[in-house]
């Protein structure tokens, strides 16, 4: 299945969800304030966002102008640009190596198996990858990442439940720069952004990659459960202002009809969105595409 089929198999129940609203809106055949009552109230109830459907209304409105639309369905191919212009306005950067991953996220986004999809898609790309199991916090935690490295055919570094978090990074970072691993890909504890002793623990990980391995392309990315919706944002504002987050990692879009979040994730912050899980497979985590995605949701 190439990539654009998978992130429109993933995509359906956001599609269907969408669609559909956008289907009556677009039945009306005059451009007028109807017409983009329905479009506000379309994107609205797909948790695009306050934010982001203002703009969107607002820019389309621009368009209808500029071009001199009349009938509805001529604005369809303006709206789609609009939408993929709101993914793209945070450019994604190339990857450079050595590169370290700091994987960031609450309990039950994914963030474990995301990780070792993430490892598994580098040594597809014939990089060696180092996982630093640097949850210690939770006791299954090292267990079920270990299962992972082992389906990856990766080298995973641990240590034992209670140990210090950043005695293990360091660790990790030795191993990685022994072995001129391409990759260092380091799995946190899963956290909620208010307990405090927690996000301390990760900045001072943080201060860890900082000061040993300098040289490498560092990026803190954040794990997010697409089926929360709006709620993500408050997730990313936190650990944002605690760590200075560059990457966005999307879980369970084939899960979720509430695929519509990601619009406002990328209005909201100056963060990429690399990737994207769009099933439970091992390769079914994929380089997230705005034009895909826009796509895959509007017909």
């Amino acid at each position: 299945m190439g990539l654009f089929s998978k992130i429109a198999a993933g995509l359906k129940k956001t599609k269907d969800a969408l669609a559909s609203k956008l289907k009556y809106v677009f039945t009306k055949s005059e451009i007028d304030e109807d017409f983009y009552d329905e479009l506000e109230m379309a994107l609205l109830s797909s948790d695009v966002g306050v934010e982001v459907t203002d703009e969107v209304i607002e820019k389309l409105r621009v368009a209808v102008k500029k071009n001199g639309y009349k009938k509805t369905d001529e604005t369809k191919n303006a709206l789609k640009e609009i939408l993929v212009g709101i993914l793209t306005q945070n450019d994604v950067s190339n990857l450079k190596y050595p590169l370290v991953i700091m994987v960031i996220g609450v309990n039950g986004v994914g963030k474990t198996t995301s990780i070792g999809k993430l490892a598994n898609k580098f040594v597809k790309d014939k990089k060696s990858v180092v996982i630093c199991a640097a949850d210690t916090f939770r006791a299954a935690a090292s267990d079920q990442l270990t299962v992972w490295a082992d389906r990856a055919k990766v080298k995973i570094v641990k240590s034992e439940t209670g140990s210090d978090p950043g005695a293990v990074v360091f660790d990790a970072i030795k191993s990685a720069k022994a072995k001129k691993a391409d990759v260092l890909i380091i799995d946190t504890a899963g956290r909620l952004h208010n307990k405090v002793n927690l996000m301390e623990e990760l900045k001072k990980i943080n201060r860890i990659v900082d000061r040993e391995y300098p040289e490498a392309m560092y990026l803190k990315a954040i794990v997010v459960d697409s089926s929360i919706g709006m709620n993500s944002i408050s997730q990313v504002d936190a650990f944002s202002e605690a760590v200075g987050l560059t990457d966005i990692i999307i879980t369970k879009l084939d899960g979720t009809a509430k695929g519509g979040a990601v619009f406002a994730l990328a209005q909201k912050h100056d963060l990429s969105i690399r990737y994207v899980g769009v099933g439970e497979g091992i390769d079914d985590l994929i380089d997230f595409n705005p034009r895909d995605f826009v796509d895959s949701i509007i017909e």
